[in-house]
């Protein structure tokens, strides 16, 4: 599989991640291999009762602790996520959202360079 073949099965994994364990998928989904890390942005991910939560201080912290609390629970799910698409140890996953934009940023940090092992498998 090329970079983007892999990229593309990543974001479409992950959001069908998102729809079984978060409750609702992103509107717009893009996945980025750069070197170690795999870099997921999801937007439009907010549910009507979050926007609506969001507009006060107390209600994006509720936000930020829920959403941090279901994908710490459902972080080895997510792993094997991963796992299924491209053949790499998983060091670290992190996550954080923002109820300004909408978006949710996902690093996950594997245990060698992508990249590299793309470009030795092309030659």
């Amino acid at each position: 599989m090329t970079k983007g073949q892999i990229e593309a099965k990543i974001s479409e994994a992950i959001s069908k991640f998102e729809i079984e364990q978060m409750g609702r998928g992103p509107d717009k989904i893009r996945t980025i291999i750069f070197q170690d890390l795999i870099i997921v942005r999801l937007t439009g991910f907010l549910s009507t009762s979050e926007k609506s939560l969001a507009q006060n201080k107390e209600g994006v912290e509720l936000i930020k602790k829920v959403r941090t609390a279901l994908f710490e629970n459902a972080q080895e799910l997510l792993i094997e996520t991963i796992k299924s698409v491209i053949d790499v140890e998983i060091i670290s996953t992190y996550s954080d959202v923002s109820t300004k934009t909408g978006e949710k940023i996902i690093v996950i940090v594997a245990d060698r360079d992508i990249e590299e092992d793309l470009k030795n498998d092309a030659k």
